[in-house]
């Protein structure tokens, strides 16, 4: 069994013409992330290329975790919504908001609810968790993206989610399955500190710590990211991926390809990351890190990893 799976996040997709009208929507923490956007994401990473060095690369699935949008505003999930359609079928993709997607409360169906087809699965929470089955990977998707007050990009779960996770977490791994936990916001304390960290990421850390998980990847600070977190049966390697098109904000832009395949005693992941060269706007992959995992927890390295 081989799989591979293109990992992106924080695509904060252009804000489509007329989203911002009327200009009463820019009003408290929507106006502060408008004068950001304006300040550093006006300067994209063409999605085209972005998507033909995917599909160059051949993944067999997309996972997104969030920060689709910029300010929030009902009509960048329209917008969203219409370009992950044009990605093909939503049983390719799957999709976790992240903090900029609640940047206010908006009713369901105004919001992330136009995201349903991607965040759907065979089994879960309304609508989080989720579990989606795609050949012997299970990916299972959880939201860290509630409204927090301006100069906050902390993440949350709650207890439902909490509550909910383990029962997946335990169906996959009795499948034998290598479980894949999306989440926007990392279980542990990253760049930014409080100001833009999990909440509750030792709840989380305690579920995972106790039901396993083979790999937790994550976006949200803009750079990749290297860290682990316990597991039953050793450490669980929590994977970070860079900004995947907003050129100039936090480091560069780019993805990362994990071609997964199981072994005798767990599992071998080979983990390449895609980096834009500012130069010619090519993509082009650092020479990949292998990871052995164990089922359960517990992974080890064949090259050096970034220290988080």
């Amino acid at each position: 069994m081989s799989f591979s799976l293109a990992h992106l996040s924080d695509l904060h997709l252009p804000v489509p013409s007329g989203a911002i009208h009327p200009l009463s929507q820019l009003a408290g923490k929507r106006l502060l992330a408008y004068f950001a956007w304006r300040r550093k994401r006006r300067r994209a990473v063409s999605a085209a290329a972005l998507l033909a060095d995917i599909v160059a690369a051949g993944a067999d699935h997309l996972a997104i975790t969030g920060d689709l949008t910029n300010l929030g505003l009902p009509g960048e999930f329209a917008a969203a919504r219409d370009w992950l359609l044009a990605l093909g079928p939503s049983e390719g993709v799957t999709v976790v908001p992240g903090n900029h997607d609640a940047t206010v409360a908006l009713p369901w169906a105004d919001g992330t609810g136009l995201w349903s087809p991607w965040m759907s699965g065979e089994a879960g929470g309304a609508p989080f968790p989720f579990l989606r089955r795609r050949g012997a990977v299970a990916l299972i998707g959880l939201s860290s993206a509630v409204p927090t007050r301006p100069g906050s990009a902390a993440g949350r779960l709650g207890a439902a989610q909490l509550a909910a996770l383990p029962g997946l977490l335990e169906v996959a791994g009795r499948e034998g399955l290598f479980r894949i936990v999306m989440i926007h916001h990392p279980p542990l304390l990253g760049p930014g500190g409080r100001r833009k960290a999990l909440a509750d990421r030792a709840a989380l850390c305690r579920v995972l710590a106790r039901h396993g998980a083979e790999l937790v990847l994550h976006g949200h600070h803009h750079r990749p990211l290297r860290g682990e977190v316990p597991g039953p049966r050793g450490p669980i390697p929590v994977l970070g991926t860079p900004q995947a098109l907003a050129a100039g904000h936090g480091g560069p832009s780019g993805w990362q390809m994990l071609r997964i395949a199981r072994e005798a005693e767990g599992w071998r992941v080979a983990v390449e990351l895609r980096l834009r060269d500012a130069a010619d706007g090519m993509f082009r992959a650092s020479p990949a890190t292998v990871l052995r995992v164990s089922s359960g927890g517990g992974w080890s390295s064949a090259t050096p990893l970034a220290a988080r």
